[in-house]
């Protein structure tokens, strides 16, 4: 064999050698990733109901939830909406999401429990992700999207009757009634915690998408694993 045939050979190998590097790194990436997304138990939604604050009620809300928990990979989840309804049996929202700890996308711990969940949680505009793992549109940014739908009170619990704070329980779509908001990138009025609560900072201006925009929202919610 020549010098120049050993040296082909040569670089052939270092080629070969580097691809299979390469792959495995990727493989590596891509199993990290899966890893992360099958251990997600809380996530933001990347899309609104197309229909303001109106799901079809609070069992159209958690299927708007699991199809998209659903599509990311993350099966075996049973999803919920983060959202209390008011009147008759009226539901409270940390009673339906299990007890925690709840990841994100990336296997980020929100919260623990759901003391810490409703008190010194470390949801921010970082962590706070949707389901494929990215940053949800904050204060500042264009168009803003941090108001998120709860119809909660700050402890997580439901509306005494009267006032519409859950849009009808999640059937309207026009200039009638509103729903409680949080924001999700603890931004909002000056001193927090009220305006700048993750679940409860206040009213929207109505329950159709224009009147949700109208403050930051585009009707998104907060869904967690529920087991």
């Amino acid at each position: 064999m020549t010098r120049l045939e050993i040296g082909f050979a040569i670089a052939g190998a270092c080629l070969v050698a580097a691809c299979s590097d390469m792959t495995a790194m990727h493989s590596s990436d891509a199993t990290m990733a899966t890893g992360a997304k099958s251990d997600m138990t809380f996530f933001i939604t990347s899309r609104g109901s197309g229909k303001g604050a109106d799901y079809g009620g609070l069992a159209g809300a958690d299927r708007h939830c699991q199809m998209l928990g659903d599509a990311t990979g993350a099966g075996g989840r049973t999803w919920h909406a983060y959202l209390s309804t008011q009147g008759a049996n009226a539901v409270n929202a940390r009673d339906r999401i299990g007890k925690g700890p709840w990841r994100n996308a990336k296997g980020e711990v929100i919260a623990y429990n759901l003391d810490e969940l409703h008190g010194n949680n470390s949801l921010t505009k970082r962590t706070a992700l949707n389901e494929k793992g990215e940053v949800v549109n904050g204060r500042g940014d264009t168009p803003n999207r941090h108001d998120i739908l709860t119809g909660s009170q700050p402890n997580g619990t439901a509306f005494p009757p009267g006032d519409d704070m859950t849009c009808g329980n999640y059937t309207k779509s026009g200039a009638d009634g509103s729903v409680m908001l949080g924001h999700h990138d603890r931004m909002g009025n000056s001193p927090p915690p009220p305006g700048a609560s993750w679940n409860s900072s206040h009213k929207s201006a109505g329950c159709s998408d224009a009147l949700l925009a109208k403050t930051g929202s585009a009707g998104y919610l907060y869904c967690f694993a529920s087991n």
